[in-house]
């Protein structure tokens, strides 16, 4: 197919990896992104084999691989007695299963390996869009400083809160989960409890309580994202927590699971909205990706890794289909998909006791269908 002109609204994961994917597809992709520079903002990055495969698709696998920790296991334990109820080995055992591990890596890292591996002028800081223009001679972006930015493609992947879905099919409307997460870093120097290589969930007494822990920076670091009930409907990633909060939430749980919050000295605090699947994702060649179209729980770990399956299988649409059959293509093989990752991240009943992820771990999305 001819080289495209592609601008991506939107620096994060997803978009960073289509800008990337493009690129080495022979298009010209330039990424706009409304923060003036990337910083060291947010927490944890949970990159499963289905992930890890298609970065290594990239050839970041190495970079990547440089800062993240590999857990050992995926552990599930109970609240009160601490009982193990499944243990899925990862590691090298995922590896052999699904040609990668599984890779817990901090959200800054993988910026960083990702524009490492693009060009410098692939990215302008401080774009914030205004209008977008959808009609059949092209579409347009109109910024804030009234620069109008025509491209052959537009893809959104501008987040949860994406102004270009916005403007496609009008405001969001999430709904209130009634939970709230906590997230927070500690050095695994100030713990001393068992297994922090693995990924482990502590399931509480009902669906709302549980203690999520994992390795960052190569172990040097334990990732902590626990839940709770509570009427507090703030949206934000960025926004301060109480650590005694934090403590007392989870007072009742089996010692080793306190221990692991006894050094938090800085927590940040979110309420969990859900958002249905959606029927379409374009109007003409402005396309989402990611959060953008597919908000989800946290409860499966899947947020990036479908954002990076997304730019995967959209880039390739975009290389082998003009662009409507492309964008067609690129909704019908993952519209099913996402949506059933996106309703089963809902329920928070993942892997309490049930190991089946080859559906999910196992996807390729590089050699995906694209049967439209």
């Amino acid at each position: 197919m001819s080289k495209l002109s592609i601008v991506i609204v939107g620096g994060g994961v997803g978009g960073l990896t289509a800008a990337l994917a493009l690129r080495k597809l022979g298009h010209d992709a330039l990424v706009l992104e409304q923060a003036s520079q990337f910083t060291r903002v947010g927490a944890d990055i949970n990159l499963t084999p289905n992930a890890v495969r298609a970065l290594d698709g990239l050839g970041i696998g190495d970079a990547i691989r440089a800062t993240a920790a590999r857990p050992t296991y995926r552990i599930s334990r109970t609240w009160d007695t601490g009982e193990e109820t499944s243990r899925l080995p990862m590691g090298d055992e995922a590896e052999k299963l699904y040609g990668a591990p599984q890779l817990t890596i901090h959200r800054a890292d993988i910026l960083k390996a990702l524009t490492d591996a693009l060009p410098a002028d692939c990215i302008r800081f401080g774009q914030r869009v205004q209008a977008i223009d959808t009609s059949a001679n092209g579409p347009s972006l109109t910024m804030a400083n009234g620069e109008i930015i025509k491209a052959d493609v537009i893809i959104g992947a501008d987040g949860i809160h994406s102004v270009v879905r916005a403007a496609l099919f009008g405001p969001d409307k999430p709904e209130f989960t009634g939970l709230i997460a906590f997230r927070a870093v500690v050095p695994q120097s100030s713990l001393s409890v068992p297994n922090l290589d693995a990924f482990t969930k502590w399931w509480g007494p009902t669906p709302d309580r549980q203690i999520v822990t994992f390795p960052l920076n190569q172990g040097r670091e334990t990732f902590v994202f626990a839940t709770k009930e509570q009427d507090w409907k703030h949206e934000s990633w960025t926004t301060d927590g109480d650590p005694e909060e934090l403590r007392a939430t989870y007072a009742d749980f089996y010692p080793e699971a306190q221990a692991l919050l006894a050094p938090v000295s800085d927590v940040k605090k979110s309420a969990l909205n859900v958002r249905n699947p959606m029927k379409s994702w374009s109007s003409g060649a402005v396309v989402l990706l990611g959060d953008a179209c597919h908000p989800m729980m946290p409860f499966m770990a899947q947020g990036a890794g479908m954002a990076i399956e997304d730019a995967v299988v959209l880039a390739r649409a975009l290389s082998e289909l003009p662009v409507a059959q492309a964008v067609a293509a690129y909704e019908a093989a993952r519209l099913d998909r996402t949506a059933k990752v996106q309703i089963g991240s809902r329920g928070n009943e993942w892997l309490r006791t049930d190991g089946n992820v080859d559906w999910l771990y196992g996807y390729n999305a590089w050699t995906a269908p694209l049967d439209a």
